[in-house]
């Protein structure tokens, strides 16, 4: 049986394919997770408080995957708040946040993308660069490089030291929270991957779901989550016996 991923979900007011309002995952991180092993499963944010029962909730999956998004309200990480013309859903910033700090007190198997890394960061006690300034590497469109740190976590999943990887933000860490470790950098200098310390958690700046299907780094991404998933269940299943 596959491991069960639960894919965080976004709230959206129009979807040309619904009446209303729905509640969405990106297909193509949907399709790589199934790809790569795993049961791909919308985790809804229910109307009022989104982190109720969030913990049990939770448990009923093997492994998380925090997607990419709009931008964090820099006011969670004491920001100046900044004109745009996608203003934060504070709905969707709460469960989130609340999401990052459930799998990392609980050891969930998590793969952070894009907004998923930013928000682990921030949920922690980090900080986000607000606006990128221009630099030699494009991330706000484009295929770039990234320096891989040997020995880490994620050169293991990908066993390179420089990758290519698909870019789309204008945000990015910038201090550090505390239990993160940078494993990953740009030639910029802008961070671009991080795991953690002691919990099951790897999060990554670019969107691995973009050339999953083209790039074996990118698609070791989304198996290694399976694999991480497949084991925590094994273990969970093996303490309840």
């Amino acid at each position: 049986m596959r491991p069960l991923i639960g894919v965080v979900g976004r709230r959206s007011q129009r979807l040309d394919v619904l009446r209303f309002s729905g509640t969405i995952a990106a297909e193509a991180i949907c399709e790589a997770v199934w790809a790569g092993g795993g049961e791909p499963l919308v985790l809804h944010g229910p109307d009022g408080d989104p982190t109720a029962e969030l913990g049990s909730r939770l448990q009923r999956f093997d492994g998380i995957l925090l997607p990419g998004g709009a931008d964090l309200d820099p006011r969670r990480y004491g920001a100046a708040p900044v004109p745009t013309d996608q203003p934060p859903v504070e709905h969707q910033d709460t469960l989130d946040l609340a999401v990052a700090k459930v799998v990392v007190a609980t050891g969930m198997p998590t793969l952070a993308v894009c907004r998923g890394m930013q928000v682990l960061n921030v949920a922690l006690g980090g900080t986000l660069v607000v606006d990128l300034p221009a630099s030699e590497v494009d991330h706000r469109c484009s295929v770039h490089d990234v320096v891989v740190d040997p020995g880490s976590r994620l050169h293991d999943v990908v066993g390179a030291t420089r990758i290519p990887v698909s870019s789309y933000h204008h945000q990015a860490l910038d201090a550090v929270a505390p239990g993160l470790e940078v494993v990953a950098r740009a030639d910029d200098g802008v961070v671009e991957a991080v795991q953690h310390a002691t919990a099951d958690v790897l999060g990554v700046q670019w969107h691995p779901e973009d050339l999953a299907t083209t790039s074996a780094t990118d698609a070791a991404l989304f198996v290694d989550l399976a694999e991480r998933a497949r084991h925590h269940r094994m273990t969970r299943e093996g303490a309840a016996a």
